[in-house]
């Protein structure tokens, strides 16, 4: 057994237990040293250098960038390392529109947190910037460069969590900024809306973009009924804003508050996830047992829909056609509502409070509306909803319970617990566990349970076996994607959720930076399921009603025609060209795109050798080559366009003999 080795931190000796760097094992000791730019589930980046710290013999050093060794003497708070800290605070608070009382982040900002801490009363320093204008392009997302201090934490969230990159650094000194590729708008480049940037965004630079303003008006509104659904993972988060512990279940004083703001009618979007279970699980029974396209994916999480269309077009076949419960409730809401509650449609305003800001974009999109219509109105985050109740002074914590409205109000478990990753995979097999005749297995819950990462369980079914997959975060679908790509699935059963550890993890949470709070929130949730009487979606009674009312069969036209929906490639990047040979007016133009799906088909290999054959054979001065973005045509890459001829699965040798044929040159 090999020996302690310790590092000493301002005078206490303290074991080095498999800490990265120095800035941990500070923090084990209850030290806070102050960071912009350091997250637990990030990559080191060092760029805030408000973490320094003394070493002997060292001198000052990052501690988040610093190994550990033995016989280290660190000391965490000098004069001096004071003194720098709070001249880096005032150069950030200087260079930037940092006032805080109308910032969207007041009270959760991180450079507000420490200016606090550091007893910054005034800054000595002039800006150097000029004021840059907020970027609202993005139904999902504000993005406001004036409140960017270049810690880079989302340009990592997008890279390291999602795989995107979206969003990064761009140009050097003090010109340095973040943006989106090319300097577009955020609403214009691959951005899924999943928010996880802002998410992590320590000051108000990136922030959900608000929907408040516009549900208080129709509230005031006394021509229009507004009614409201709740996703599952609000619950158990929507206390942390109010002093209460990750966690903790506040569903009767939720609706209490909602009550109190003036909603007319409360409902449970667990309702609408029951309805999902019962018509995704009938919809893969069917694939499965059929022939069917497998693996079937989720459609639940907006933000993985819109990456699969955006990265995997191909593979669109696999993806439920079910709408989200979000969606389906709306649909179904502004399809029975109106005669129930004696209202036009066009006076019924639904209203979604959502852990997601996809599900602000989702909302907006053309094909979940009738006739302009839209089936959900407005969509408000968990954080906008706890402003809203302190807008309106309600003391939350001493509010009385309230229950649900029916007959959308009324849920089990199974609809709860798809608010953490791995609970719509456990609802489905609840569904299918409870169906005669089919053989299914003793199912290991814990299997599909958890957090992070991804994970897969095998289930006994008839005389074979169901295989399954659970992923979150979009980087650790990719490999999923990529397998069935290639023919290669061993899956019958996908779950994707875009956050880290589901929708408990999404970006329209409360902030909060301790490392256990997504597993707290789901706890709460599974805590929450055990609680209710009946936990399979096949014994919601309302359901069964709703059916004989209303959608007819599961799985049936009526049903079909409110519950599901299709799906559409998406253009990644709007407009953007980059040419390879100099422009001319009188030149042939060639494009190549050069999007993921064609990328990963060998277009940039393509888009070089097209360029260099031009040039050998003299036709530079009569051809253009250009790299481009999208053809909407993925799954046909690589795509290259030659005047106005595309070609699908193009090599050198079909764009050369496209480019001699439309030049009047002799064909090799």
């Amino acid at each position: 057994m090999s020996p302690v080795e310790y590092v000493t931190i301002d005078g206490k000796d303290t074991p080095i237990e498999g800490e990265r760097n120095l800035l941990e094992m500070i923090r084990k000791m209850h030290i806070d040293i102050p960071t912009f730019c350091y997250h637990s589930e990030l990559s080191v980046y060092g760029a805030c250098r408000l973490c320094l710290v003394e070493v002997e013999g060292m001198g000052t050093v990052a501690s988040c960038s610093t190994a550990p060794k033995a016989g280290m003497k660190v000391r965490t708070s000098t004069e001096d390392i004071r003194a720098m800290r709070r001249v880096t605070l005032e150069l950030l608070l200087a260079n930037g529109d940092h006032y805080c009382p109308t910032c969207p982040k007041n009270g959760s900002c991180r450079l507000q947190e420490l200016a606090r801490r550091m007893g910054i009363r005034e800054v000595r320093f002039k800006r150097a910037q000029a004021a840059e204008p907020k970027d609202t392009s993005s139904a999902a997302l504000v993005r406001d460069p004036d409140k960017c201090v270049l810690c880079g934490d989302c340009v990592r969230a997008c890279a390291e969590i999602q795989g995107i990159g979206a969003i990064d650094f761009a140009h050097r000194g003090a010109k340095a900024a973040v943006l989106p590729a090319f300097g577009k708008a955020l609403g214009d480049v691959e951005c899924v809306n999943c928010g996880q940037c802002a998410r992590v965004c320590p000051t108000g630079a990136l922030t959900p973009k608000s929907e408040v303003e516009a549900v208080w008006k129709a509230i005031a509104d006394p021509k229009k009924t507004v009614v409201v659904q709740i996703a599952p993972a609000v619950r158990v988060a929507l206390g942390e804003a109010f002093d209460m512990p990750p966690g903790a279940v506040v569903t009767g004083k939720m609706v209490a508050a909602l009550r109190a703001l003036g909603f007319d009618q409360v409902y449970d979007t667990p309702f609408a996830a029951d309805l999902t279970v019962i018509e995704e699980a009938t919809e893969f029974l069917g694939r499965k047992t059929q022939g069917g396209t497998l693996p079937m994916f989720t459609s639940c999480c907006p933000a993985w829909v819109r990456y699969m269309e955006q990265y995997y077009p191909d593979l669109l076949g696999n993806l439920s056609s079910c709408r989200s419960p979000q969606q389906m409730f709306g649909s179904l809401a502004k399809a029975t509502l109106p005669a129930k509650l004696g209202v036009d449609r066009k006076d019924l305003v639904v209203v979604s409070i959502m852990p997601c800001t996809a599900k602000k974009a989702e909302a907006k999109e053309p094909k979940f509306a009738v006739d302009g219509s839209p089936d959900v109105d407005h969509v408000l985050t968990t954080q906008e909803l706890a402003r809203m109740i302190d807008e309106s002074g309600l003391d939350f914590a001493k509010l009385e319970s309230a229950a649900f409205d029916m007959p959308f109000g009324f849920k089990t478990g199974a609809g709860v617990i798809f608010g953490a990753s791995g609970g719509v995979t456990e609802a489905v097999l609840r569904y299918a566990a409870g169906l005669k005749g089919l053989g299914l297995g003793p199912v290991d819950w814990q299997a599909v349970r958890g957090g992070e990462g991804s994970r897969e369980a095998v289930v006994k079914f008839g005389g074979g076996e169901l295989k399954i997959a659970v992923a979150c975060s979009l980087k650790n679908a990719k490999a999923i994607c990529e397998a069935a790509r290639a023919g290669k699935s061993p899956y019958d059963f996908v779950e994707i959720m875009a956050c880290p550890g589901g929708c408990v993890g999404g970006a329209g949470q409360p902030v909060n930076l301790r490392g256990d709070t997504r597993r707290l929130r789901a706890r709460g949730l599974y805590e929450d399921d055990c609680s209710l009487q009946l936990r399979n979606s096949a014994d919601n009674f309302v359901i069964k009603e709703v059916y004989d009312e209303t959608l007819g069969e599961v799985g049936g036209e009526k049903a079909h025609h409110l519950l599901h929906t299709e799906y559409q490639t998406r253009r990644r990047m709007a407009g953007e060209e980059m040419s390879l040979t100099p422009a001319g007016a009188e030149k042939l133009p060639v494009s190549v795109c050069v999007g993921t799906s064609c990328y990963l088909r060998g277009s940039q290999s393509l888009l070089t050798a097209l360029a260099r054959k031009v040039a050998a054979e003299g036709l530079a001065g009569r051809v253009q080559v250009k790299a481009t973005f999208c053809f909407e045509k993925c799954d046909k890459g690589p795509n290259v366009r030659v005047g106005g001829v595309s070609i699908d699965q193009c090599t050198l040798d079909k764009a050369m003999s496209a480019i001699r044929k439309a030049l009047g040159a002799p064909v090799a």
